[in-house]
């Protein structure tokens, strides 16, 4: 396994060191990087007004360790990730599953230090978004129904921005047309930008709609959340465990831990148990080997009619209709 100890950043200082630990060099916007390492493509681009942009859309060929150690604390990372294959976020030793049917969305703040394992065969498809947190800032201050909390969010003796969740399907629409357009084309640029800042904007409007949970998380946290996320998705085929125990396995009280678990997810821990249970149910029907009822059951849900509306609040179309379009 090739280990990678690398950062990122809104300036482009950190373009030139990865591509030399990735055996690779700069041309342009492009990271060129030997095919035994992977092959596919790299763009990296400063979209101004303290963003810039990296874009990955590659077949790796070995496993590699990206070790995180930003040199800034100045800016947060945005990170959509589609991969197929193995790919797992590492803290504290703790790893949890990155990718197209886990989290594909994390917002990581530039403080904290974390690891990414991505193993040989694994199709990687990503767009990471570096902003820098003052550009954040003042738009929630212009914006009346967040702008108390502005200064919170944005103090590190407060609060810690993090959160792995899932993308929208609009999202997920935004990165498939982006990448329906070739590299090489002179517009590609153009769509990129007019990506980024669509991606932003969906993000912004979430922040201002969702309940804010002013909060720090130190490594600590975050690695006990991130188990307790893991336990909840190795046992979708049971009930839901009682928050009390979850904290006690977290070693946090119950309204610490309700609290960092939303902060982190952007679920209840409820919410988040059941979206991993209808996500998983997707998954398994796609596979046509088993029927509605026999998913249902498989999945502890109460009966199949709170399934089929369930699947159809969060999917859009009921269980039946799903295989009807596969």
């Amino acid at each position: 396994m090739k280990i990678i100890t690398h950062h990122y950043g809104v300036g482009l200082d950190w373009v030139e060191p990865l591509a030399k630990q990735l055996e690779g060099k700069v041309d342009g916007n492009f990271i060129l990087v030997p095919e035994h390492i992977h092959t596919g493509y790299r763009y990296f681009l400063n979209c101004d007004f303290g963003i810039s942009v990296l874009y990955l859309d590659v077949l790796y060929h070995i496993d590699i360790h990206y070790r995180q150690e930003n040199k800034k604390d100045d800016f947060i990372g945005i990170y959509y990730n589609l991969t197929e294959g193995e790919a797992v976020f590492v803290s504290n030793g703790l790893s949890n599953p990155i990718g197209r049917w886990n989290y594909n969305l994390a917002f990581v703040d530039s403080s904290l230090r974390h690891d990414y394992i991505v193993k040989a065969g694994s199709k990687t498809f990503t767009l990471c978004i570096f902003i820098k947190k003052e550009v954040i800032k003042e738009y929630l201050k212009n914006n009346p129904s967040i702008k108390d909390h502005a200064d919170d969010i944005f103090n590190p003796e407060l609060n810690t921005i993090v959160k792995f969740t899932r993308m929208s399907n609009e999202s997920y629409n935004l990165l498939m047309n982006l990448r329906a357009h070739k590299l090489e084309d002179a517009s590609f640029e153009l769509h990129l930008r007019g990506t980024v800042q669509n991606l932003l904007a969906e993000y912004i409007e979430k922040m201002v709609l969702d309940e804010i949970v002013v909060d720090t998380v130190n490594e600590n946290d975050l690695t006990s959340i991130i188990k307790s996320q893991a336990y909840l998705i190795e046992n979708l085929n049971c009930t839901f465990p009682s928050i009390s125990f979850l904290a006690q396995e977290a070693n946090m009280s119950e309204s610490k831990y309700k609290s960092l678990f939303k902060k982190i997810t952007g679920m209840t821990p409820n919410a988040f148990f059941l979206n991993n249970k209808l996500l998983e149910a997707k998954r398994v029907l796609q596979e046509k080997q088993l029927t509605v009822t026999q998913v249902s059951d498989a999945l502890h849900f109460s009966n199949n009619s709170y399934f089929a509306a369930r699947f159809k609040e969060l999917f859009g179309m009921s269980p039946k209709d799903f295989i009807k379009q596969l």
